[in-house]
């Protein structure tokens, strides 16, 4: 039920929905969260960007889903899809992802507007596109302390909160509410079901800002030190190719194996087998599969960086490593699957660590904030 005095008309604008092909992390919060808050008894509905072949119109989890344009094209098609349709709905408060390039809906809606960061770009957008839209991308995210200077902020992490206050945002207008997990899908399986071989597991898109390559490069190492470990690949992108050439170049083919996109119930089977979970990306908004992982019992290496040094605790959840340091990541590994009984501690610990996460209370978070905003811009809406 809803802690509204009445039900919210929320309007989300994010470039994914979760049945996108290129859907991630920020299309789980999207659904996970939204699905809840539409499950309270508010009025949720989608603005997003369609792919070739997808209907214009969906309804998921309780979300009206509207999609215009496509990936490239959406941040002109979304605003001209909000005037031409909605030009006289009254939304009580839009909320926009601020993922990927922004829309700047304050700029063309005149209800109010709460930003949703997970993590921007910045410099490593170059590390993730081609440089002509890594440019573009760097040059558009330059106007948000500008334009959403003023406007309520949700931050995922107190490190995506220190970048939009770096970038000129104001403190007090950002609010942290993490992200969740499924704490009842994501459990430990049986201790049989642990691969016998020391196995490594990446899970994630394929591009090139992941940085699975030092990854991969770490267990060459550690095959030259004659440790025997194993690494799982999973998920797909356009760094597949790439990735495999460079596991066949090091020697290590026999020991990656890439599973390709994988589904919900080979995911679940990948972290609660695998003894180790991976993720040397330089910069991520949170990290959810570091919390998926612990909550199967599976401890992470990770790169000290915004985001990622959140959801892993030094020392008690996982390692953390200085990014881009190789021998680190090899010597992180090495350590633990050399060392059965701190691992399942670590385990232990992880798994406790992520129920402190679920999507029930970021989603329950989330309501709470968006009633404040709605009702500090007008609170004759909650009269009578």
């Amino acid at each position: 039920m809803t802690s509204s005095p009445r039900p919210l008309d929320i309007l989300v604008v994010n470039w994914l929905d979760r049945e996108n092909p290129q859907a991630g992390g920020a299309e789980e919060h999207l659904h996970e969260t939204f699905g809840r808050v539409a499950r309270m008894g508010h009025r949720v509905t989608a603005l997003v960007s369609g792919w070739p072949g997808s209907e214009p119109r969906a309804e998921l989890d309780g979300i009206e889903v509207h999609r215009a344009g496509r990936r490239y094209t959406f941040s002109i098609a979304g605003p001209a899809y909000f005037k031409k349709h909605w030009s006289n709905r009254r939304f009580d408060v839009v909320v926009e992802d601020l993922n990927k390039v922004p829309l700047f809906t304050p700029a063309w809606s005149d209800v109010p507007v709460v930003g949703l960061a997970h993590h921007l770009f910045g410099a490593t957008a170059f590390q993730a596109a081609t440089p002509p839209i890594a440019a573009a991308t760097w040059l558009l995210e330059r106007p948000i302390p500008r334009v959403f200077r003023d406007i309520p902020m949700i931050a995922v992490s107190e490190s995506t909160k220190e970048d939009l206050i770096d970038r000129g945002l104001r403190p007090e207008g950002i609010t942290v509410i993490p992200n969740g997990i499924d704490v009842d899908r994501y459990t430990p399986g049986p201790a049989s079901q642990r691969a016998e071989r020391p196995t490594l597991l990446f899970l994630g898109r394929l591009k090139k800002y992941k940085r699975v390559d030092l990854v991969l490069q770490a267990i060459a190492r550690l095959a030259a030190r004659g440790v025997d470990v194993s690494l799982v690949v999973g998920g797909a992108g356009d760094q597949d190719s790439v990735l495999r050439s460079l596991a066949s170049e090091l020697g290590i083919g026999d020991r990656v194996r890439f599973a390709g996109f994988v589904s919900d119930e080979e995911k679940l089977d990948l972290l609660r087998s695998s003894w180790l979970h991976v993720l040397t990306s330089p910069k991520e908004g949170w990290g959810i599969s570091n919390l998926e992982a612990g909550a199967c019992g599976t401890p992470t290496v990770a790169s000290d960086a915004p985001g990622l040094r959140e959801s892993v605790v030094h020392g008690t959840t996982g390692l953390l490593v200085p990014h881009g340091d190789i021998d680190a990541i090899a010597d992180a590994i090495h350590s633990l699957v050399d060392d059965p009984a701190r691992l399942k501690e670590m385990g232990a610990s992880a798994r406790s660590f992520a129920e402190r996460f679920s999507w029930d209370a970021t989603a329950s978070a989330v309501e709470e904030h968006l009633i404040e905003v709605v009702r500090d811009h007008d609170p004759a809406l909650f009269l009578g």
